[in-house]
């Protein structure tokens, strides 16, 4: 196939758009390429995505692309993989979505249930430290992405109140039940204080989406939300099901703000220790592609069963679930609803209340549970020091932590 080939914003070269339909292996082989290097989180992917999409192959326009990225960061879920979901959908259908979302969620979920089904082995002083450090570490990378959040979310008073005010929610009512409230209050904050002007929409996306199916997929994800808990008491499978899908459809952020809701669903319920939780959440900065793959290792450590492969199977298709029917929902209708000033304004309002979400979790149980003396302190410090000050890349912070809690244990 033969591409024009226009001037790039750099000054380089850039393939045009085609509107040749590709096919599921291309996309395939693309995003498994960037499942195994994507390293950095969800803003990392993003322009990893922009590069190898639009920038080399040229499958969509920056145009459509920024359009595309708006609203997956509107939606709940994981930007990122929302993302490229709809560009393997927009590529080659429906089973072009399929390869996407397989090929780049699949090394990092492999990865961390391999290190799930052996983190029950680590033991000894060594073993300990390691996983003391990988929880040690975790404080570091929240409380790296709560600074990141807070700047670019609330970087006025009245977004900054918000997020205090998310705090104080929480402070009375601890849990799913307290994090929902803050994100309601959030978005009526917003609507009431908050007065955006938001450009309008870029370009109509090109999606093979049609309304019907749209609706349809609306429905769905509301039959899921408001079923699943009237399911869960039927056995464990159901209830791990109920919880996962539910943290999946109030992640608004996607990243590390899913870390408060997977706490409140494992930890909260007694299907696993605050230990165990943070050790996962430090080696899933340790692996390429979506963190909410750490549901991969989440549903392979709970008790009861089912767990191991099944768990883990289970917890993933729950958690990216509901950002993808959601999307789906949303593709046909964005352009006319992006313009909507008071939807703008309660959405500035719910995300400066994530923030104060996520603060709060960097609390507890992140600090609370990982900082027990100066010395796993002053290594807490040394992280979040590598990672703001000499931007040092996530992975290999989780090796220096790793190694710096087994230190502490052989010599401490």
């Amino acid at each position: 196939m033969t591409v024009q080939k226009t001037p790039s914003g750099a000054g380089g070269q850039r393939p045009s758009p085609t509107s040749q339909p590709g096919t599921p292996s291309e996309v395939f082989a693309a995003f498994l390429k960037l499942g195994l290097t994507s390293f950095g989180g969800p803003i990392a992917h993003l322009g990893y995505f922009r590069e190898e999409f639009v920038s080399r192959r040229g499958w969509l326009t920056d145009r459509s692309y920024a359009d595309l990225v708006a609203l997956c960061q509107f939606l709940p879920g994981p930007a990122s993989s929302q993302t490229g979901f709809a560009i393997g959908l927009m590529r080659a259908g429906p089973l072009g979505a399929l390869a996407a979302f397989t090929a780049f969620t699949l090394p990092s979920a492999l990865l961390l249930l391999v290190f799930a089904l052996g983190s029950a082995s680590l033991s000894g002083p060594v073993g300990l430290g390691l996983l003391s450090g990988l929880k040690i570490v975790a404080v570091a990378i929240v409380a790296q992405a709560v600074l990141g959040m807070a700047r670019s979310l609330c970087p006025d008073r009245e977004r900054a109140a918000i997020g205090v005010l998310a705090v104080g929610l929480l402070a009375v009512l601890p849990g799913a039940v307290g994090m929902i409230a803050a994100i309601l209050a959030g978005g009526l904050a917003g609507l009431t204080f908050l007065r955006p002007q938001p450009a309008p929409a870029e370009g109509a996306l090109a999606v093979p989406v049609s309304r019907a199916f749209a609706l349809a997929c609306l429905a769905i994800f509301t039959l899921l939300l408001l079923g699943l808990p009237l399911l869960a008491g039927l056995g464990q499978g159901w209830a791990l099901f109920d919880g996962f899908y539910r943290s999946g459809a109030l992640v608004f952020g996607g990243g590390h703000v899913v870390l408060p809701l997977l706490e409140a669903e494992t930890v909260g319920n007694g299907w696993l220790s605050h230990d165990s939780f943070l050790a996962g959440y430090g080696a899933a900065q340790a692996v390429p592609g979506p963190l909410f793959t750490f549901a991969a290792y989440l549903g392979a450590s709970v008790t009861p069963a089912p767990n191991g492969q099944t768990g883990a199977c289970i917890a993933l298709l729950a958690i990216f679930l509901p950002g993808f029917l959601l999307l789906l929902a949303a593709l046909p209708f964005w352009g006319r609803f992006s313009n909507l000033a008071r939807a703008q304004a309660a959405m500035m309002g719910t995300n400066a209340a994530v923030v104060g979400i996520l603060g709060a979790a960097l609390y507890a149980p992140v600090f609370t549970s990982a900082i027990t003396d100066m010395r796993s302190f002053a290594l807490g410090l040394l992280c979040f020091v590598l990672l703001i000050s000499w931007k040092t890349p996530p992975w290999i912070v989780v090796l220096v932590a790793a190694l710096g809690g087994a230190a502490l244990s052989l010599f401490g």
